[in-house]
């Protein structure tokens, strides 16, 4: 039985397309919004991909209730958990979806490194251990929702990591690191019955007649977890990525000219001239209104301080 489905990501990819537009982003801005693009697409594609497979699998179960996309925060801790799906026996199976453009190799000591189309070859953090670290969350979130098998009997948890049907994935030789929970999604069936039929034993059917619960017991418990879910807020971005503020280019202060010709400043009983504005930067001699050559403008120009950013002919540059 399905009980949640994965969380929308479209408002995520739709914000981050939007600001990959912005004139006013930096190169970090820029390079960390392509990386989150694609780790954001890749991580939907694996997780539709996976959630295909345990559907088509276990959606009919009346044993087994199926959550996907389940983040857990208790005790100032986190879980992302991918997918997740328990039986009335209480075994919970925590299921790391991963989505490469490359092949996986695991080796001897269980180190997981990808290689990419480029052939390069990068170190990955173990998946098993990630989902172990949600097992220790989980574990204690059960606790305090009592959630447990009858007579006190606890949970037994279990972790397998999917990925695409068309991977590579190189393993270690067999007895030196156990990598068969490492699987293409679409064996994930097989692999549950063979689980089913080789490892729930004799000994194991005696603990289950203790605990096994009811159908609706376990679907009362699936939607427990899922209002236990703190979604993250789509919205939310690194401090490094708040939009910076455009600032208009500086405009260049003139400096006061000398518009006093030098006649006029010795008789002060002469007023002083002050240019039209306007004629700045114009082929015309401010003082007489005749047209100059573009010698004589830009000979004015180029000494902006002596005339002020206007312009006079050869004769009344004189004056000045």
């Amino acid at each position: 039985m399905i009980i949640k489905h994965a969380d929308d990501k479209a408002k995520r990819l739709a914000l981050l397309a939007e600001l990959k537009k912005s004139a006013l982003l930096d190169a970090r801005q820029r390079e960390w919004l392509d990386e989150e693009l694609v780790r954001v697409r890749r991580g939907i594609e694996g997780e539709r991909d996976a959630a295909f497979y345990i559907d088509s699998y276990l959606k009919a179960s009346k044993n087994n209730a199926v959550i996907h996309d389940l983040r857990l925060e208790f005790e100032g801790e986190v879980a992302q958990i991918d997918h997740l799906f328990f039986n009335r026996r209480l075994d919970f199976f925590l299921v790391e979806t991963k989505c490469f453009n490359g092949n996986l190799a695991i080796n001897e000591h269980g180190e997981f490194s990808v290689t990419y189309t480029n052939g390069r070859t990068y170190g990955i953090a173990s998946p098993v251990e990630q989902s172990k670290r949600h097992e220790r969350i989980l574990a204690k979130l059960l606790e305090r929702l009592e959630i447990t098998g009858r007579l006190g009997v606890k949970p037994t948890f279990h972790h397998l990591v999917l990925l695409h049907p068309k991977a590579i994935i190189t393993r270690p030789a067999k007895g030196i690191f156990d990598t068969s929970r490492v699987m293409k999604a679409d064996a994930l069936p097989s692999w549950h019955q063979k689980w089913a039929d080789e490892d729930v034993g004799i000994v194991d059917a005696l603990t289950t007649v203790l605990a096994i619960r009811s159908s609706d017991t376990i679907k009362d418990w699936a939607e427990k977890l899922v209002r236990q879910h703190r979604p993250t807020n789509p919205l939310t971005l690194p401090d490094f990525m708040a939009p910076k503020v455009a600032v208009a280019p500086a405009v260049a202060q003139e400096p006061t000219p000398a518009y006093k010709p030098a006649k006029l400043a010795a008789s002060n009983s002469l007023p002083v001239h002050t240019p039209d504005e306007g004629l700045k930067r114009k082929l015309v001699c401010v003082t007489c209104g005749s047209k100059i050559t573009f010698a004589e403008g830009k000979f004015c120009w180029n000494n902006e301080t002596r005339f002020g950013g206007f312009q006079y002919c050869r004769e009344h540059q004189k004056t000045l």
